[in-house]
């Protein structure tokens, strides 16, 4: 059906277009939706009250997202194979500008978890996580400290999230955060929940270093909630050139760039 067919008697037809869409980028804005069906930001609206209503979608401000563990959002473990060899990539870019002896937070999140992965057999320093999969991996990592942020679990990123781990981490200091993040703009970086800041904002509370790792699908994601903007990011890892929007904000901040 055409977009100019939607326009007027397609509401079944425009809601399986913003299903769609949903499933591949995880948050639309309203405007997004209304420009790419030609129709008023109002019906869009009414189109994702009734979706709303089915339990089909979460209403935020702005837009809309897939409600988090639902059956349409994304789990990690096929995160997790999107985009897979841009991930190692950044993984390695960013694990080498860890030292020795570092204690380093590792923030949840498939492309944060790669920097464990790639850490050097002879590290021996401390890694602090809110990550299950950081913390399983780094089981075969005796010769490094570990400590694991506990709370409750949230099934989508795998990762301890609440007020026990929050209280753990705001005792500690790291000297390299690895954050992860949803979606990167010229403003900075955002994730699709907002279950998920408590605990970034805690690790970014006690870092000395900030090292945002995205790769150059991020870069055109689009996701609800910032954790925070370009100012606390020193450092950032990605796959592929930045647009001119983000490299201006990263030059206007300071942030250092790193291509993997």
């Amino acid at each position: 059906m055409s977009v100019e067919a939607m326009r007027y008697d397609g509401a079944p037809q425009r809601r399986s277009h913003i299903m769609a869409a949903l499933r591949r980028k995880g948050f639309l804005s309203v405007a997004e939706i209304s420009e790419q069906l030609g129709v008023s930001q109002m019906t869009i609206r009414r189109d994702l009250r009734r979706l709303a209503e089915g339990g089909e979608v979460v209403l935020v401000h702005g837009g809309v997202s897939l409600p988090p563990g639902g059956i349409t959002n994304p789990g990690y473990a096929s995160r997790a194979l999107s985009h897979a060899g841009a991930k190692l990539a950044l993984g390695a870019a960013a694990a080498r500008l860890v030292q020795p002896g570092d204690t380093i937070g590792i923030d949840s999140g498939t492309t944060a978890a790669e920097v464990a992965h790639a850490l050097p057999e002879e590290f021996a320093g401390c890694v602090i996580t809110h990550s299950v999969p950081v913390l399983a991996h780094m089981l075969s990592r005796p010769r490094a400290r570990v400590i694991g942020i506990g709370g409750e679990l949230l099934h989508d990123n795998q990762a301890m999230v609440g007020f026990a781990a929050l209280d753990l981490v705001k005792r500690m200091r790291v000297r390299l955060l690895f954050l992860g993040a949803s979606a990167v703009d010229e403003r900075g970086a955002y994730v699709r929940s907002e279950v998920e800041l408590s605990a970034k904002h805690a690790f970014l509370d006690i870092a000395d270093e900030v090292v945002l790792l995205a790769d150059v699908s991020k870069l055109a994601a689009t996701a609800p909630v910032q954790v925070c903007g370009f100012d606390r990011i020193d450092t950032l890892v990605v796959d592929g050139p930045l647009p001119e929007k983000v490299a201006a904000a990263a030059r206007r901040t300071g942030t250092r760039v790193l291509t993997a």
